[in-house]
């Protein structure tokens, strides 16, 4: 048996709360995780106390705290693993914000899918505080730039996770950037 073809039967084990399956799942998935991570600190600048290993293990610490894991297949356990990177990053920044009275907040770059010809830069903070408040308004949305922006996923695996069809995928995300164009602007 590959190694995708392990997952599924993985995930379903976690869902069933068996021992170990969870220690099972990461060697499986830590190339991705990595590269989810990678990307995420990328998009920051280089920080000098986080690499994409400890970021990586950071997040396979909140991942196993779970009491319920609900993955339903590969792409939905990388989108909450993204989406717990990210929140350890918004910490992280929190944090640092507040030890330097809000100087230095981190940077990173909102793009359209990799298909941006020029990228904007925002703080992580206010991406932070925009996505709360457009989930207060429509939480498919939020989910969406969560799992496209910091998860990585493609429109196809977009569909798969969310279960809606391309064209709703790609109507949410022009709804979501703007948004989220908007809500950044006013924090400015």
């Amino acid at each position: 048996m590959d190694q995708t073809s392990e997952v599924t039967p993985l995930l379903e084990a976690v869902r069933r709360g068996e021992d170990g399956a969870v220690d099972r799942l990461m060697p499986l998935l830590y190339g991705e995780l990595r590269f989810l991570a990678r990307r995420q600190l990328r998009r920051q600048g280089r920080s000098p106390t986080l690499d994409s290993t400890a970021l990586v293990h950071e997040a396979y610490l909140k991942l196993v705290d779970q009491k319920q894991a609900g993955w339903r297949d590969r792409g939905h356990f990388l989108a909450v693993a993204a989406l717990a990177m990210r929140h350890i990053l918004v910490d992280r920044a929190r944090r640092r914000a507040a030890a330097k009275r809000g100087q230095g907040a981190i940077r990173v770059t909102l793009d359209e899918g990799h298909r941006t010809t020029v990228p904007r830069t925002v703080d992580l903070l206010a991406l932070d505080q925009a996505l709360t408040a457009l989930s207060a308004l429509n939480e498919r949305l939020a989910r969406l730039v969560e799992l496209r922006f910091f998860g990585g996923l493609t429109e196809e695996e977009l569909t798969e996770v969310m279960e809606v069809s391309p064209r709703t995928i790609r109507r949410d995300w022009r709804k979501a950037r703007a948004f989220l164009f908007h809500a950044l602007q006013e924090a400015e």
